[in-house]
């Protein structure tokens, strides 16, 4: 991911490109073109996503007065074809997005998320803390059809830090044991990763993420942001 310019954004109906890098939708594929470096080697990404889902929902999910969450197509299946590195996997997969109209460490504290395969969709589980007190917890089941209902949360389940000491933890049937399988990525405000944990009795693995705002908010630690994501001047060349 590179930070750039607005004259490296356009935006239509049905797509979306930054710089060389763009997404597409044609109602029933949503295209990811990838084409990016990695850092810190600046080493070329280079590659397509294509995501299939078995329904598009029309939930959105307010989680602040400022900022919404909208699970598109909590169950989906994901097709990864990278030339750079050479990397080719096919399974199942999600797509969702967050929106909102002023800057994330101004309106929360801390958050988790959890994105779980359960029954015939997925079970999602969402907890806020806002910094005006307005904390949220969201449990949701999704079904294939796009069919989604409210869904009572289970208890939470703590996990290990990270190796940054960020929090974390997620929702769990009561004394069944949440595990933390894979890394996917972490930095010192910030944690995605493999989960596994218990709900209604049934074991599952999905995708968990923890965000620490405070640490996000702290300048020394923004100062550390170029190292793990490059800046352009341009809509290819770099800046640095």
């Amino acid at each position: 991911m590179t930070e750039r310019g607005k004259g490296a954004v356009q935006q239509e109906a049905d797509s979306f490109t930054v710089g060389p890098s763009s997404m597409h939708w044609d109602g029933e594929v949503f295209t990811v073109e990838v084409n990016e470096r990695a850092m810190p080697r600046m080493l070329p990404m280079r590659g397509t996503v294509r995501i299939r889902p078995e329904a598009v929902t029309d939930i959105e999910v307010a989680l602040h007065p400022n900022h919404v969450w909208r699970p598109f197509a909590p169950s989906a299946h994901i097709e990864v074809d990278f030339d750079n590195p050479g990397l080719r996997w096919q399974g199942h997969g999600y797509l969702d997005a967050n929106f909102g109209t002023s800057a994330l460490e101004r309106d929360f504290r801390y958050w988790t998320w959890g994105r779980f395969p359960h029954g015939d969709g997925a079970r999602t589980f969402y907890d806020v803390e806002a910094r005006d007190g307005r904390d949220l917890s969201v449990s949701l089941q999704f079904g294939r059809d796009g069919t989604v209902r409210e869904a009572t949360p289970p208890p939470k389940a703590t996990l290990p830090t990270t190796l940054w000491a960020v929090k974390r933890e997620t929702r769990g049937d009561e004394g069944a044991k949440a595990r933390h399988e894979m890394t996917f990525e972490t930095a010192p405000f910030y944690s995605r990763s493999m989960v596994s944990t218990t709900i209604e009795g049934a074991r599952t693995t999905g995708v968990h993420e923890a965000l620490d705002c405070n640490r996000f908010a702290n300048n020394g630690i923004r100062a550390l942001l170029p190292a793990r994501m490059p800046r352009a001047w341009g809509p290819i060349g770099w800046l640095f």
